[in-house]
């Protein structure tokens, strides 16, 4: 393990925001259904997603011994809850505009936690969270670092900045808790391996599902701009870069010290609370 396992931590504390999404555009992401809805995919997958990863983490809080991880572990259950929280009020807003995603919603509960999530095992459950902290630390970065949300609606922009820059405060709890655990690496790699087909699966799953609910958008023109969209592709790019770095034996989330790109955005948060 480098060093940067041992580097200091920041604190991991919850904020708290209330955007208003009354009158959101359908198509908030540059007045386009595609980049929208493959947006709006992944916001779907939070909610439940981020339930699961305090989940697995929490089985294990009683066990650890080390003071600092234990705060840690509290910051980062509130953060998660937070998200949650303020995700489904964007889904309200998205069944307002006439999107129908509980049948989505309910066939991804049944199969990623009714019926997957039993069967992992409380360590390999845990695996598969660190796996999707990483993914979507890496997608937070994305986010504050290369302008890819400058064509969203404000608020939309408010909401997914926020989380971003909180998802890098807290990246490094679940690995370090799995660290204490099992730091197992054929464990680690298993959990990677299911973290990025359930990942991709339901993603798609989730943007097809909006996408077919768009009746001006012929299939035609909605795979021509997938493939436009594919040469500069964010989940790509997510999924590449994440694999590479995680399939490493020494890796840590702290490798890549990108805490600054995430404190003026936590600094605006708490000043707005």
């Amino acid at each position: 393990m480098s060093d940067a396992s041992t580097r200091p931590r920041p604190e991991v504390k919850p904020r708290v925001l209330e955007l208003p999404f009354d009158g959101l555009p359908r198509h908030w992401m540059a007045g386009e259904a595609v980049p929208t809805h493959i947006s709006n995919a992944v916001n779907l997958l939070f909610p439940l997603g981020e339930r699961f990863f305090v989940r697995s983490v929490k089985r294990y809080f009683h066990s650890l011994d080390d003071p600092a991880l234990r705060a840690q572990v509290k910051g980062f259950f509130g953060q998660e809850g937070r998200h949650a929280h303020e995700h489904e009020r964007l889904f309200a807003t998205l069944e307002q505009q006439g999107y129908h995603i509980r049948g989505f919603l309910r066939a991804y509960e049944r199969v990623a936690f009714k019926w997957l999530e039993p069967r992992f095992g409380p360590e390999m459950a845990l695996s598969v969270t660190v796996a999707l902290e990483h993914y979507t630390a890496i997608m937070a970065e994305g986010a504050l670092a290369h302008g890819v949300l400058e064509h969203a609606d404000p608020r939309v922009r408010a909401l997914l900045l926020w989380h971003a820059a909180e998802e890098i405060e807290h990246k490094a709890v679940a690995f370090d808790v799995l660290q204490k655990v099992n730091p197992s690496y054929a464990l680690r790699m298993a959990g990677l391996t299911i973290a990025t087909l359930g990942l991709a699966g339901f993603w798609v799953a989730a943007a097809i599902t909006l996408l077919r609910q768009e009746p001006e958008l012929r299939w035609r023109d909605a795979l021509r701009q997938l493939r436009r969209q594919e040469r500069d592709s964010i989940a790509r790019r997510v999924f590449l870069r994440g694999i590479r770095e995680y399939v490493r034996r020494d890796f840590h989330p702290w490798q890549n010290d990108n805490y600054e790109l995430a404190r003026g955005h936590l600094e605006r948060a708490e000043q707005a609370a």
